[in-house]
C-alpha cells in the first residue's frame, strides 16, 4: 500500500475515532485482544525456533 506500519496504527487509534466511532470501537477490541496474547505468540515463536519438534 506504500505506507508505513506506524501510518496505519495512527490511522487506526487517532484518525479513526473522528470519522467512525463505530468501526474505531471494533478496530479497538481487535488490537486489544492482539496486544493480550502478543507475548504468548512471540513465546510459541521462540519455542518452536530452538524446539522444531514441539
Amino acid at each position: 500500500f506504500g505506507i508505513s506500519k506506524s501510518t496505519v496504527h495512527k490511522d487506526l487509534t487517532q484518525r479513526l475515532k473522528r470519522q467512525n466511532r463505530a468501526l474505531y470501537n471494533s478496530v479497538q477490541k481487535v488490537l486489544q485482544v492482539n496486544k493480550e496474547e502478543r507475548h504468548l505468540r512471540g513465546g510459541a515463536a521462540t519455542r518452536q525456533k530452538y524446539h522444531p519438534s514441539t
